[in-house]
């Protein structure tokens, strides 16, 4: 009996052990890995506003020089038009004006009423060629900036740069209701203040995370700043999780702990490459939708896992497996031909449709998948100039130099280039600027707050503005109401997918509804010619 209860006392400590030791180092690890990444996010939200303060002074400092070198530095009627030309080129910039030496206002478009009251210094024998300064008015915590330009007669040039360039709210939510961001000038002056300070003592002796990112152009800095504690949001539900899970591990090891430590590490890696092997993963197709006129303007495809015994699998379930694992690069060749054979005929007799197929970061490290396009699509009935590829803004891309040469090529015989989930991740204006891209996807995340946040219906209209002057096209993704759409309509923005037109369908109802959508429109077409014979 003795050694019944010393195996039971034995077992149990071991399930103790097992319980309590893996939910201590749980949670050391997710400690550190929630100030890591609050860290990462914060130096994220700091590059962010350095990124937007850059490019809205290169825009300043470019319509500037442009109108100097132009010859148009007076208030006269010839010159004003060129300063409203210099708005429309310089999204960010709101008006331009010239000062006299004592730095008054002389003349503006549009044109504002002013007070007389100088709005730079006066103009100084070593006073830079370019300068920056600040308005006493604000928005939101951000100054008008002012970027002036001295153009050899005493006077100046000057650019008022909207606040709203800056005046944004990036990072994730759980950080967002404890952090703090400033965006400083070299002398100290605040441009920009986003966030509450937090309350003294409202977290005890919790230690502050700091992050700051230097412009490497202009005299400026982004500071971050957060609480440590506000990292432990991102974790807080893991932590639960974690413990449950070690709790019931002790409970179940008894009866489990054999089958569990004799389970192969290789068996997952086994199926899912049974699985490639028995093109389970397939296409599903998203519609595209002209919200203007209500046609069908393509699809994006979608990749699914049919198993089997008639469960279909979302691919935020394997996609990182198969990412990491290297299985993507197969997978996508096969969602490729299984697009080819599927809507092929429905494609040829709508040269119009445009098919979107996902890629992943590692497809433009080299030029394999330029050779998959040619070998999948060459001389079928989908055209090169129908597939748009769409690279994701959430991974970053390793060498832009190579991908840049990869999608320039890809150009060259007709397909284009979209970038998904503006906004959201590692490229930001940097991919639009280096990739040439053709296409802007604006996330669900900003259509979601759209028409009741000001500042996503703020970033919309600025993508929408950024899109129409670098001649990009632009497609809402996740549009789930009829407010979404009319507010989309409203800020100029005519294609859109979500679940309000359709979920992603398999190829037979896919095409189903192409041809209803079409018959649709063919039918009208045949009323309004009846209509003008009668």
């Amino acid at each position: 009996m003795s050694h019944r209860y010393a195996l039971f006392f034995r077992t149990l400590l071991i399930a103790l052990v097992l319980a309590v030791a893996p939910l201590i180092a749980a949670n050391y690890i997710l400690n550190n890995y929630a100030v890591t990444q609050a860290r990462a996010e914060m130096t994220a939200v700091a590059e962010r506003y350095v990124m937007r303060a850059e490019k809205a002074i290169n825009d300043a400092v470019t319509v500037l020089q442009a109108l100097h070198k132009d010859g148009n530095v007076t208030c006269a009627a010839i010159d004003r038009a060129a300063f409203h030309a210099g708005l429309i080129a310089a999204p960010y910039v709101q008006m331009i004006g010239v000062v006299d030496t004592n730095g008054v206002l002389m003349c503006n478009v549009p044109d504002q009423i002013t007070s007389g009251e100088p709005v730079l210094p006066a103009l100084k024998v070593d006073s830079p060629l370019v300068g920056i300064g600040m308005r006493d008015r604000s928005y939101e915590g951000t100054r008008i900036a002012l970027v002036s330009w001295r153009i050899g007669n005493g006077n100046r040039l000057l650019a008022e740069i909207s606040p709203v360039a800056i005046s944004i709210d990036p990072g994730p939510e759980y950080l967002r209701a404890y952090r703090q961001a400033e965006l400083r000038l070299g002398d100290g002056v605040v441009w920009l203040k986003s966030g509450e300070p937090t309350p003294s003592g409202r977290f005890g002796e919790d230690p502050e995370l700091i992050v700051e990112v230097r412009s490497e152009k202009y005299p400026m800095v982004a500071q971050v700043t957060a609480p440590a504690s506000a990292a432990d949001n991102l974790v807080r539900d893991l932590k639960v999780v974690a413990a449950i899970a070690c709790v019931g591990f002790a409970i179940l090891f008894v009866a489990v702990g054999v089958w569990i430590s004799w389970r192969p590490e290789s068996e997952a890696e086994d199926d899912f490459v049974q699985a490639i092997r028995n093109g389970e993963f397939v296409p599903y197709y998203q519609p595209v939708m002209d919200i203007e006129t209500g046609r069908l303007r393509g699809c994006e495809v979608l990749m699914r896992w049919a198993r089997p015994d008639g469960s279909v699998i979302s691919p935020g379930a394997f996609m990182t497996f198969a990412e990491t694992h290297g299985h993507i690069f197969e997978m996508t060749r096969q969602i490729m031909r299984k697009t080819r054979d599927e809507v092929a005929d429905l494609y040829h007799e709508n040269p119009e449709f445009k098919l979107s197929v996902n890629l992943f970061a590692g497809h433009f490290e080299d030029r394999q998948v330029i050779e998959d396009i040619k070998q999948i699509y060459g001389g079928s009935k989908i055209a090169y100039q129908q597939i748009v590829l769409e690279v994701t803004e959430r991974q970053p891309l390793s060498d832009m130099e190579t991908a840049r040469k990869i999608i320039a090529e890809l150009q060259a015989f007709g397909v284009r280039v979209a970038l998904d989930d503006v906004g959201t991740g590692h490229g930001g204006f940097a991919y639009l600027q280096k990739l040439g891209i053709d296409i802007i996807k604006i996330d669900k995340m900003f259509i979601d707050s759209l028409g009741t946040d000001d500042n996503s219906t703020t970033i919309v209209d600025t993508m929408v503005e950024l899109a129409d002057n670098l001649g990009m096209g632009i497609i809402a993704e996740g549009v789930e109401t009829m407010e979404q759409i009319e507010r989309l309509r409203e800020l100029g923005v005519s294609a859109a997918q979500g679940y309000i037109f359709s979920p992603p369908l398999p190829a037979p109802l896919f095409i189903e509804l192409a041809q209803a959508l079409s018959s649709g429109e063919a039918d009208m077409g045949e009323s309004e010619a009846e209509a003008e014979v009668a």
